[in-house]
């Protein structure tokens, strides 16, 4: 979550470190579109690489195809502080879901880890295409819901020894959906990331995910970078092409969409104490989707180009790493983190009573995307990036 160099926080500027170099996911053809294989490039060659509120910012420096209002920012702060008296935003709004765990859970950290390694692209391309439904549910919940199901009939979906073997043909019956003849989007790569991170799981952390956050000693940071360099399916980076002191230069970026919603949703479930408790919550920005955008176009914090709005509107695939999609996600951060700052600038001044740490970028992303599906007949009039992708 972005903003001028002064607001960054100096966490921000750490590097990840350098990743071990693993096999990427195999290349895949979806409704004649191929998949882009894992963004896995050496990093020797290249610039350092930034975390993604500084990412945010270097892309909307450098932005081509869409631009940011902070004056609609400044509008958006007053209906987040309307939500959060409302309670829209809080953070016991997690575990208050049916489709969620609570921290009294013991499978709660595998099945969280579960869950956002399997968190991409619900989406199928096509006018006509039925959407994958479980239990009446679509994306995300329909997800949750299908794993839920799956532990109710006696599945050890949770449990990394199965999945880490888990076959096409029980991962299909797993997702399966509520109208026969539907599957769920990428099933043979979300086969290939169960194997990835079950094996990881497996070898590195006893099968427990909860020992991969202990060894982070209470730091989101750490933990982001452990996830990305450990996981290679969470590794959600980009390669920018932009000017410097007259020159042009290539860097690595990184939006970590689903690495960084591993986090939050820890810290969301715990509520920000025990195995949630992390001293530097605050580096985790939004989560750089195709939905929350959509959400800060109509608040009119974002405005597409011409062109890029031309695009939009044919409903074209986007490559992932285009510079397009870039933008739109970078932007997305960076919006997200400058109206974090803001908010909490009026909470101090205007409202002394409601302690500014009452939101950070994780619980504003939870309030874009819920406001979203609350009013996807409103939103419709802006279209939504598509783009193909294990990232998110």
């Amino acid at each position: 979550m972005l903003r001028s160099a002064r607001f960054l926080l100096s966490v921000t500027r750490q590097l990840v470190p350098r990743a071990v170099v693993h096999q990427p996911l195999a290349r895949a053809h979806y409704c004649g579109v191929k998949l882009p294989a894992s963004n896995n490039h050496s990093k020797s060659s290249m610039a350092p690489q930034l975390l993604p509120a500084a990412s945010g910012e270097l892309i909307v420096k450098n932005a081509r195809h869409l631009t940011v209002h902070e004056e609609a920012i400044e509008k958006l702060a007053d209906r987040v502080i309307r939500g959060i008296k409302e309670k829209e935003i809080n953070i016991e709004n997690f575990s208050q879901h049916e489709h969620h765990p609570t921290a009294k859970d013991a499978h709660a950290p595998n099945w969280i880890f579960l869950i956002d390694t399997l968190n991409f692209c619900f989406w199928t391309p096509g006018s006509d295409a039925t959407k994958w439904k479980v239990d009446g549910q679509t994306g995300y919940f329909a997800l949750c819901a299908a794993i839920n199901r799956a532990m109710r009939e006696g599945i050890d979906i949770t449990n990394p020894a199965y999945y880490a073997k888990i076959t096409l043909e029980q991962l299909e019956s797993i997702l399966r959906s509520d109208t026969e003849g539907t599957k769920a989007p990428l099933l043979e790569e979300r086969v290939q990331c169960l194997h990835e991170v079950g094996r990881v799981l497996l070898d590195r952390y006893e099968g427990r995910f909860e020992n991969c956050v202990r060894a982070c000693e209470g730091s989101a940071v750490k933990l982001l970078q452990r996830v990305v360099e450990d996981f290679p399916c969470f590794r959600d980076e980009a390669i920018l092409e932009h000017e410097a002191d007259g020159a042009t230069i290539e860097t690595r970026v990184s939006f970590y969409k689903r690495a960084q919603i591993l986090v939050g949703d820890l810290w969301s479930c715990y509520r920000g104490e025990g195995l949630g408790r992390f001293e530097d919550i605050d580096a985790i920005t939004m989560f750089a989707d195709y939905r929350v955008p959509q959400v800060l176009v109509h608040f009119g914090t974002l405005a597409y180009g011409d062109e890029l709005m031309a695009v939009l509107k044919e409903d074209k695939l986007l490559a992932n790493g285009c510079r397009e999609e870039m933008e739109i996600r970078g932007a997305s951060i960076y919006v997200v983190e400058r109206l974090k700052v803001l908010v909490r600038a009026k909470l101090l001044t205007d409202h002394p009573g409601i302690k500014p740490s009452c939101v950070n970028a994780i619980l504003l992303d939870h309030f874009l995307w819920d406001y979203r599906r609350k009013h996807a007949a409103e939103l419709e009039y802006i279209p939504f990036h598509k783009t193909i992708s294990v990232y998110y």
